[in-house]
């Protein structure tokens, strides 16, 4: 497998890992709370989601949000709001704690039928000189099989954090798969997207 690209961008391409455009779509495609966290609705119903059971509250100790009772019920009550800091904090958990639990069933959604095609376009070189540019780029569509480590990956949510390693060499492991000695056209892209 030929090596990654070092210094992405050095000749102007822009663009973004496709590992990191594929973790939004599966984030897209698991729903949840749409209000913002930052209102009343929105910080009451993630809450909610992440007290509901003791396994969720575990959880949410573990993502480092561990408020005592008493201030917990000023927060679903309204009479106390969460610093600004607390409330990022527990955006975070809860898009991490749907994130696990629905990984088992965005799984077998996505490995089902001989996997979920992706539709992929290439990084955008519209500002490279033309003896810089990949003559062979254009819009890729590929069946990715095996989301399993992909799914796990994404579901752990380091990418966030900005430790991308384990998410994109996941993806980069079943794009190499799907489009052989090609698939470094395709580790950064404009776009990408897949239903499943």
């Amino acid at each position: 497998m030929p090596g990654r690209n070092i210094d992405f961008g050095h000749y102007g391409a822009t663009g973004q890992l496709s590992s990191i455009a594929a973790a939004h779509v599966l984030d897209t495609l698991v729903g949840g709370i749409t209000s913002p966290v930052t209102t009343r609705r929105g910080l009451t119903a993630r809450l909610r989601y992440m007290t509901r059971s003791e396994h969720a509250r575990t959880l949410m100790a573990g993502e480092g949000l561990n408020p005592s009772p008493s201030t917990l019920r000023k927060w679903l009550d309204g009479t106390q709001a969460p610093k600004p800091s607390n409330l990022a904090l527990i955006d975070q958990a809860y898009r991490r704690m749907r994130r696990h639990n629905v990984a088992r069933y965005l799984l077998q959604r996505l490995n089902g039928g001989g996997g979920t095609r992706v539709e992929i376009h290439p990084a955008d070189d519209t500002f490279v000189q033309e003896r810089h540019r990949r003559p062979d780029k254009h819009m890729r569509k590929v069946n990715i099989r095996r989301w399993d480590h992909i799914i796990a990956a994404w579901a752990d949510g380091a990418w966030e954090k900005g430790v991308e390693a384990p998410l994109d060499d996941a993806w980069t492991n079943e794009l190499s798969d799907a489009l052989g000695s090609d698939w470094g056209a395709y580790e950064y892209c404009k776009s990408l997207g897949f239903n499943a």
